[in-house]
């Protein structure tokens, strides 16, 4: 599994829309539509962001394990 499909399972587990987690990261949601389609990277930043608010790890996130 990629990150993206990492990315879109734990916002779907967590019942957020695309719009909300965009507005998490400063983004429109099709802006974050694009990362999670891979028409767009995701930046470090971005990943950080992320990892804080669904509390999980880097490594988790980009698929290095499988343990959050």
């Amino acid at each position: 599994m990629d990150y993206r499909e990492r990315m879109r399972a734990l916002r779907e587990d967590g019942d957020f829309t695309q719009a909300e987690i965009g507005k998490l990261l400063n983004k429109s949601q099709q802006g974050y539509n694009h990362i999670e389609a891979g028409r767009a990277e995701l930046k470090i930043e971005d990943l950080i962001k992320l990892c804080e608010f669904y509390n999980v790890s880097a490594d988790y996130l980009i698929g290095i394990t499988d343990k959050k």
